[in-house]
C-alpha cells in the first residue's frame, strides 16, 4: 500500500519580522529576584521583564520546549524539550545560550524544581516503579527523580507521583500535588475521588502529610519566602481555579487571594520578595498579597516568514475513497480532506478548517467531491468542484470551488453518496433518516423515516445499486436493538424496507456485488458472537437477489452454460405444447 505523503505549499503574503501581543502564554515562572518572567509560547521559551515589555526568545529549535524553571540563583533555566524525539531535561544560561541535555531516557521527563542549593533538578517521569510499589504500572502515574544540574546519574526520589514540587528554604521538606489517577489535568470543575491534593513531604522522616483533603482540585503549591504560608490553586467554593493560601501550621485556615470569574488561574509561582505570578485567560499577571492583580503587557518579535508546509502522513488516513475512474484517492487525515493520485505522490489538500470533515464520495465525473463538515456547528454537506476545465484532476487542480448544500442551523446532514448515474446525492439526516437530493431540481425526498435506527451515534452504512434505483442499508430489524440486519429499499421512497437477513446477530457494511445481482455484507451470525458483550468475529456473506445470479455464482462456468441451455430447451418445449 502506497504511503500517502502530502507536500503542500501554503501561500501567504511575505511577512517580515513584526511585533505582536501574544495570547496563551504557558508555564509562567517568575525569577527568584522578581525582575523577570519566563514562559512558553508556540513551543519556545521566552523571557520578559516582570514590569512588561519586549520578550526575548531563548530557544529557537523546531522542537517543542516547555515547563521552564529557574535555578535558585536565577542564573540558569531548566526546561523540557522533545528535540531528540521525546521530552528530556535541558539546562541553559538564563540569558540564553547553548542548552545542555541532562536526561536521556525514552520516557517523558518534565522538570519540577531545583533543590535549594541548586545542585539537583527534580523531575517527573514514568521510568521504573520500585519493586515494593502497589501502583498499577502506568505512564500517567509517574515517579519523582533528580538529576545533577551539571549532568550525571539520575536517582529516584519517590516511587509515587509527586508533581509541581516546591521546596522550603531549608531543603528538608517540599510541597507537591499528588496524582491518584489518569484524569486529564486540564479538566475543569472536576470532583471525584482522584482529584489532586496538596501534600507536604518531610525528607528526614520520609512522611507525607495531606494538607487539603478537598473533594475538588487543589494543586500547584508554593511557599512564601518566610516559609510560613502555602499558596496554591483550587476550584473550591464552586468557582474556577483561583489562588488561595493557608498557614503551614493551620492548613484548615484557607484564605482567598484572587477571585477571577469564568476562566481558571494557571501556572502559579512566587519570587523571593513575595510577588505572585500566574497566568489567566492566556495572559500573565503579577500580584502582591493585599493588592490587586496587575496584567503584564508582553510584546514578542517573531520572524514568521512564509514556509512550505511538509506534511508527512504514513498512516492513520481514514475514509479512503477511490474515484470512479480509479485514478484518484480521497481520504481524511486529522479531519482534513486530501486527494492523491493513485499512481503518483502528487497530493492536494482540499479543506483547511478547524472542524472535522468526513464521509467522502466522488461524483461519476471524477471532478466533484462530496463530504460532510462540522464547521458551522452541526454536520452539513459540502461539494468541492474542479473549476478549470484544463485541470485533469484534484491533485493537479489550480482552482477548487466549495459550496454547502441545503445549509441549516438545526438539521444535521452527513454521509453523502452520489448515485452511480450522478443525478442524485443521498445523505443521512439527523443521524437516522436516509434522504435523497435531486441535484437538478434541488428537491429532497425521504427514503427511511428514522424509525428503523435507534442509535444517534452518527449514521449507518448504506449503498446505491448500480442502476441507481435501490439502496441496501444496515437497519434495526424487528426492533431488535442493538443488533442490525441488512435491508433493501426503493430509491424512490415511500416503500417498506425488505429485511434480507432476519438474523438475531449484527450484520453490516452492505454493498452491491455481481453487477447489482447480490449484496455483500459482514455478519457475526457464525463463529464468535457478541452476546451483549464484546469480542465477536465477522464473516463476509452474499445474499442473492435472483436465482440466475445464485446459479451463476454456485456453478462452474461449464455447468452454468449447460444449465442455461437445458432451461432454454425446457422453455421451448413448453411453448410447443
Amino acid at each position: 500500500m502506497k504511503k500517502l505523503i502530502a507536500y503542500i505549499a501554503l501561500s501567504f503574503a511575505a511577512i517580515t519580522s513584526y511585533a505582536t501581543t501574544p495570547l496563551w502564554m504557558r508555564d509562567v515562572q517568575i525569577s527568584p529576584d522578581g525582575t523577570e518572567i519566563v514562559f512558553c509560547y508556540k513551543g519556545d521559551i521566552y523571557k520578559v521583564p516582570a514590569k512588561g515589555g519586549t520578550a526575548t526568545q531563548l530557544t529557537t529549535q523546531d522542537s517543542y520546549e516547555c515547563t521552564p524553571i529557574w535555578s535558585p540563583d536565577g542564573k540558569q533555566i531548566a526546561f523540557a524539550s522533545d528535540r531528540n524525539g521525546n521530552f528530556d531535561i535541558f539546562i541553559m544560561p538564563a540569558n540564553g545560550g547553548t542548552a545542555q541535555r541532562l536526561t536521556t531516557h525514552s520516557a517523558t521527563e518534565l522538570p519540577s524544581a531545583f533543590t535549594p542549593d541548586g545542585k539537583y533538578i527534580l523531575f517527573s517521569a514514568s521510568i521504573q516503579d520500585p519493586t515494593s510499589s502497589a501502583l498499577f504500572p502506568s505512564a500517567a502515574m509517574t515517579e519523582l527523580y533528580k538529576v545533577p544540574s551539571v549532568g550525571g546519574r539520575t536517582e529516584q526520589v519517590l516511587g509515587t507521583p509527586a508533581e509541581a514540587i516546591y521546596f522550603d528554604k531549608s531543603g528538608n521538606r517540599f510541597f507537591y500535588q499528588d496524582r491518584k489517577g489518569g484524569e486529564n489535568e486540564w479538566r475543569k470543575h472536576h470532583t471525584s475521588s482522584i482529584t489532586r491534593d496538596v501534600w507536604m513531604y518531610d525528607a528526614k522522616t520520609g512522611s507525607h502529610t495531606n494538607l487539603t483533603q478537598h473533594a475538588g482540585e487543589d494543586r500547584n503549591p508554593i511557599v512564601s519566602p518566610d516559609g510560613q504560608t502555602v499558596y496554591f490553586l483550587s476550584e473550591r467554593n464552586g468557582s474556577s481555579f483561583n489562588v488561595y493560601s493557608f498557614p503551614v501550621s493551620q492548613p484548615q485556615s484557607i484564605k482567598t487571594i484572587t477571585s477571577f470569574k469564568n476562566h481558571p488561574v494557571r501556572f502559579l509561582s512566587m519570587s523571593n520578595n513575595g510577588t505572585l505570578c500566574y497566568g489567566y485567560d492566556g495572559e500573565i499577571y503579577t500580584q502582591q498579597e493585599g493588592s490587586n492583580p496587575r496584567k503584564i503587557n508582553v510584546e514578542i518579535i517573531r520572524d514568521d516568514q512564509p514556509q512550505i508546509a511538509y506534511l508527512k502522513y504514513p498512516d492513520r488516513a481514514t475514509s479512503a475513497t477511490v474515484s470512479p475512474d480509479g485514478k484518484q484517492i480521497a481520504f481524511t487525515v486529522r479531519g482534513e480532506v486530501f486527494v492523491t493520485s493513485a499512481d503518483y505522490t502528487t497530493t492536494k489538500q482540499i479543506t483547511h478548517t478547524a472542524a472535522e470533515e468526513d464521509g467522502l464520495s466522488f461524483a461519476p465525473d471524477n471532478r466533484t467531491l462530496a463530504y460532510a463538515s462540522e464547521r458551522s456547528g452541526n454536520w452539513q454537506i459540502y461539494l468541492a468542484k474542479i473549476v478549470r476545465e484544463e485541470d485533469p484532476n484534484f491533485p493537479n487542480a489550480t482552482l477548487i470551488k466549495e459550496e454547502v448544500l441545503l445549509p441549516s442551523t438545526t438539521v444535521e446532514r452527513s454521509h453523502p453518496q452520489f448515485s452511480p448515474d450522478g443525478k442524485e446525492l443521498a445523505f443521512i439526516e439527523d443521524r437516522n433518516r436516509l434522504m435523497v437530493l435531486n441535484l437538478e431540481t434541488k428537491k429532497v425526498r425521504r427514503i427511511t423515516d428514522g424509525s428503523t435506527w435507534y442509535s444517534t451515534g452518527g449514521g449507518f452504512d448504506y449503498a446505491w445499486s448500480p442502476d441507481s434505483k435501490w439502496f441496501t442499508l444496515e437497519f434495526t430489524g424487528n426492533k431488535h436493538d442493538p443488533y442490525s440486519d441488512i435491508g433493501l429499499v426503493s430509491a424512490q421512497g415511500n416503500s417498506e424496507i425488505i429485511n434480507l437477513t432476519n438474523s438475531g446477530y449484527s450484520s453490516g457494511s452492505p454493498s452491491f456485488a455481481l453487477d447489482g445481482n447480490a449484496i455483500l455484507f459482514t455478519t457475526e451470525r457464525y463463529g464468535m458472537r457478541a452476546h451483549a458483550s464484546w469480542g465477536s468475529l465477522d464473516d463476509a456473506m452474499l445474499v442473492f437477489l435472483n436465482q440466475d445470479a445464485y446459479d451463476k455464482f454456485s456453478l462452474s462456468k461449464e455447468d452454468y452454460e449447460l444449465y442455461k441451455e437445458a432451461n432454454s430447451d425446457r422453455k421451448k418445449g413448453c411453448r410447443k405444447r
